[in-house]
């Protein structure tokens, strides 16, 4: 067979082109801030662990069993999994967060993804919460949410011979408290991480994207939303909001963020899933949402074509879900607190 030396070499030259381009990239992202999923099972596991809580298969399975358990809340109806639903996007795809007695949030809040909630610098949209273990307890006993007393979230727990054994392995210096609670079930949600194929990429696999992914990738760094929008969560910090142009839907809730008027970057990630966007909810096209986020956060009129090609980047971060079975939770008895549906 005779083979084309020229077509040959220049295969091998666009090849190589190719792959310094690729390189280029993943500097020029990282540089800009943004850093991967870590591949190594190892170094995920320090970068999601919590020194004061510390991960081990007994607190990660009582606490997968507590988030998925209705009767943490005063109707018995309402887990953890409600609004932040494993099955879809780690959230529940309304645009304000729903709870006992079918009551709105007040400030007409919508429900963030728990989905790699735990590279937030902070937790819920003011930041008030440093942990996930400290974010859990909050829910449980808000009234437009689980509406349960944190007594009563303990005596329900206590009163299941098979948690309080649970406990005991996984907790066996604590008693059980709303505290010990949250922290069993914030155990459980910083397993729920999601890598993606933009990771691979970054960690060095240069066909782990598509040339229009790539571009979009750069596109994404040079207009600026890798300045808030970084790290390995795609935010999760402080931000001020709006900076450069008012918001468009800022009528719909009276939330103006933390007393310095922060709030908390969301995740980018899975982003494709996780629709209505913005803390109220209000925008249901991702495509509409990087156009706001342009005039509000960057000052920018992006082009048709900007936004398109940040959309197709932004559909990259779709990652791969860890499994979960839905647990078989521990049975009731006659001292377990009946649900209250006023």
């Amino acid at each position: 067979m005779k083979i084309n030396k020229g077509l040959a070499l220049t295969l091998l030259v666009g090849l190589g082109i190719s792959a310094v381009a690729s390189d280029s990239l993943i500097n020029e992202a990282k540089k800009a801030g943004l850093k991967p999923i870590p591949k190594d099972k190892a170094a995920l596991n320090k970068l999601i662990d919590n020194p004061k809580n510390k991960l081990t298969p007994e607190k990660i399975e009582l606490g997968k069993k507590l988030y998925f358990d209705p009767r943490l809340s005063k109707s018995a109806l309402i887990s953890c999994n409600t609004c932040h639903n494993l099955a879809i996007g780690g959230d529940d795809n309304v645009p304000v967060a729903t709870g006992h007695k079918w009551r709105h949030n007040p400030h007409h809040l919508n429900s963030p993804t728990v989905y790699n909630a735990v590279f937030n610098q902070r937790q819920f949209w003011d930041g008030r919460s440093p942990d996930l273990e400290d974010q859990a307890t909050g829910p449980i006993q808000a009234p437009p949410e689980m509406d349960m007393h944190k007594e009563m979230a303990v005596k329900v727990v206590k009163s299941i011979p098979e948690y309080v054994e649970e406990f005991k392995k996984a907790y066996p210096n604590e008693k059980i408290t709303i505290e010990t609670i949250g922290k069993a079930i914030g155990a459980f949600e910083r397993t729920l991480v999601t890598p993606s194929r933009y990771d691979d990429f970054l960690n060095g696999d240069e066909k782990a994207l598509s040339k229009e992914e790539k571009e979009g990738l750069k596109t994404f760094i040079q207009v600026g939303c890798a300045g808030c929008h970084n790290g390995v969560g795609l935010g999760g910090s402080m931000q001020p909001f709006p900076v450069a142009k008012p918001y468009k839907y800022a009528n719909v809730g009276d939330f103006k963020g933390d007393k310095n008027g922060m709030v908390k970057t969301p995740t980018l990630r899975n982003i494709a899933e996780t629709a209505p966007y913005f803390h109220n909810g209000e925008v249901w096209s991702l495509e509409e949402a990087i156009k706001i986020m342009g005039e509000t956060q960057l000052g920018k009129e992006l082009s048709d074509k900007e936004v398109k090609s940040i959309a197709t980047f932004l559909n990259s971060l779709t990652g791969k879900k860890p499994k979960i079975e839905y647990p078989i939770l521990p049975n009731s008895t006659k001292d377990t607190p009946k649900p209250n549906l006023d």
